[in-house]
């Protein structure tokens, strides 16, 4: 599996974000609990769900579900993203906040999801992408297949509407969301996917593509330096050659 990214293959910079947590004083440092730190917070953005790093202006407090612009720019809140943020440093109050705001960036952009709904593809011959949503199976797979060939769906209302028990589209998505933004789970089988965030950098992907172009310049610097041994070798064989004696110097 090279790329497990079916659907984001490209990554793309977040330039709006939702705050998940904010602390004014920054992380606790168990040696010294009472050392207060620069304020920093924990964001979700909007694009890829990207988890992210922010620390706020001077005499700025951001408050939680706060939208706030990190692009490039002028920024009215934020002064510096400091990095990428993985799902396992994530305080208690991001991952209870997490579920909304990412409910609340699909809710935000209903048309783009519906509009996953009416042209995903199959994954491959035996399943189709649409199963990898949590509570979508077979049987409701083949019914919004079958429907969104008679006409494509209007919306989450429309869709629910026309495809009989089928769960909150933004709770589904939601779900999938959240589950390949867990890094702390063991990714196997239907989770092992990412439709709609990017792969982790500590994804084995990722770590095999590291290690293939550092193994692949290793190789290129060994062949670089054999090269350059033999041009030395034979620069001295050639200086330590004695000249041929010429046939009329012999004859005298």
């Amino acid at each position: 599996m090279d790329n497990p990214n079916i659907d984001n293959p490209t990554p793309k910079k977040e330039e709006n974000v939702i705050i998940l947590d904010y602390l004014k004083f920054g992380y606790i440092n168990p040696e010294r609990p009472t050392a207060h730190g620069k304020p920093i917070a924990q964001a979700i953005g909007v694009d890829k769900f990207t988890l992210i790093e922010v620390t706020p202006k001077q005499g700025i407090d951001l408050e939680i579900h706060d939208k706030v612009y990190i692009g490039s720019g002028k920024r009215d809140k934020i002064n510096r993203v400091k990095g990428l943020l993985d799902y396992e440093k994530l305080t208690a109050t991001s991952r209870i906040e997490l579920e909304y705001a990412i409910k609340e960036i699909i809710s935000e952009k209903e048309d783009i999801y519906i509009k996953f709904f009416n042209e995903i593809d199959s994954l491959n011959i035996k399943m189709h992408k649409l199963e990898l949503i949590p509570g979508i199976g077979k049987k409701h797979t083949q019914m919004i297949l079958e429907e969104r060939k008679k006409e494509p769906f209007k919306d989450f209302d429309d869709l629910k509407k026309r495809v009989p028990l089928l769960g909150d589209p933004v709770d589904m998505l939601a779900k999938r969301v959240k589950l390949e933004l867990d890094t702390t789970q063991v990714k196997r089988g239907k989770k092992k996917y990412y439709m709609f965030t990017q792969v982790p950098s500590r994804h084995p992907s990722n770590r095999n593509k590291k290690f293939r172009n550092k193994r692949r310049n290793t190789r290129g610097r060994r062949n670089n330096n054999r090269n350059r041994n033999n041009k030395n070798r034979n620069q001295n064989k050639n200086q330590n050659r004695k000249p041929k004696q010429d046939s009329s110097d012999k004859k005298e």
